[in-house]
């Protein structure tokens, strides 16, 4: 038996030969792990059609129209009902708010959708993500054992960024993968 490690503030790149079509070519961002639970908010699926400013209006909450045409994330199959704000740590709500990695943090209060609009007292940078990934105890181990993940040093520029078409092949090549070359078979040796 191995010492346990958490995950988390790191990132899960998926395998080509991930068997769960929820997860294909998905980076997900690890917010909580310990012994018996890992929670993460997948950072590369937009909601089809959905935009921050849309949520916002629905919510009653002002925003500048600097939150335009910001996308909302699929953050994961769990809870899809449930929003999470994925921001950086320069803006924390008191009690609501888990800090983790470096620099991340993540709420999942109304204040967070009104601080993300605001450039000026809010984070720096954020996300809206609805749902979230999660795993059992030593689900998650089982999968990394099994070659369905590599894991990646969070990188902000990576979490944050808009380009979604391509984040799972940026996330490898930081890895030095070429998706190209990967196999979809995985496995032991």
């Amino acid at each position: 038996m191995t010492a346990f490690s958490s995950l988390t503030g790191r990132l899960l790149v998926a395998m080509p030969g991930i068997d769960d079509d929820r997860f294909r070519h998905a980076v997900i961002l690890i917010c909580a792990h310990d012994d018996e639970h890992a929670m993460g908010l997948r950072l590369d699926q937009p909601v089809p059609g959905v935009s921050l400013s849309e949520v916002l209006e629905k919510l009653d909450t002002p925003h500048p129209d600097a939150a335009g045409d910001r996308s909302v994330l699929i953050g994961g199959p769990v809870e899809r009902e449930r929003g999470f704000v994925l921001h950086t740590a320069d803006w924390t709500s008191d009690e609501a708010t888990l800090t983790f990695g470096d620099g991340l943090a993540m709420t999942g209060t109304r204040d967070a959708l009104a601080a993300m609009a605001d450039r000026e007292d809010g984070p720096s940078q954020s996300i809206l993500l609805l749902g979230y990934a999660g795993w059992g105890e030593g689900q998650l181990e089982d999968e990394l054992n099994e070659n369905v993940w590599l894991t990646a040093d969070a990188d902000p520029a990576l979490i944050f960024d808009a380009d979604y078409d391509t984040k799972w092949s940026r996330a490898l090549a930081a890895l030095g993968v070429d998706a190209a070359r990967l196999s979809s078979q995985s496995g032991r040796a």
